[in-house]
């Protein structure tokens, strides 16, 4: 993959993520500026938004990390704050909330692992699908339709 496409390669994810939100009915607005990892909000109601930071995986990875999704930040454990994560290779999406990686992550064996040293301290790191590229059992409550409705 050259630079240009590797560089573009997020953005494009990201409007595709945005593309199927819009798609399945929901009120999407984007942001300008992804400094708070926000890439897009979605308004529920006069009450309620959702923030979502969209995060992609290419089939030009290696194909045990076509899956696995590092140095997540989660500033605020709040409940409007969700991930959509998709794989190219596998072409799924997973929607999960941030307190879900937050909960995960302090249990044991969910491939959900929060960062306790180091210059990323604090950041989370989740594998949806294993080291073949097999979906994780565990992640299917999250994955494509069943994940979206999470959003509701």
């Amino acid at each position: 993959m050259s630079f240009r496409d590797s560089a573009s390669y997020g953005k494009r994810q990201e409007y595709k993520a945005i593309a199927k939100l819009l798609e399945l009915g929901f009120d999407v607005y984007s942001t300008l500026v992804d400094d708070k990892g926000i890439d897009c909000v979605i308004r529920i109601n006069n009450r309620r938004y959702l923030d979502i930071q969209i995060k992609a995986r290419s089939n030009t990875c290696d194909l045990k990390n076509r899956g696995y999704f590092p140095l997540l930040t989660i500033r605020e454990k709040c409940d409007n704050y969700f991930f959509v994560l998709y794989s190219e290779f596998i072409d799924s999406y997973w929607v999960i909330p941030s307190q879900d990686i937050v909960f995960l992550a302090s249990q044991e064996k969910t491939n959900v692992s929060e960062n306790k040293k180091g210059k990323n301290t604090g950041k989370y790191a989740v594998r949806v699908v294993g080291t073949k590229c097999n979906p994780l059992p565990q992640f299917e409550k999250y994955k494509n339709e069943k994940g979206f409705v999470l959003l509701k």
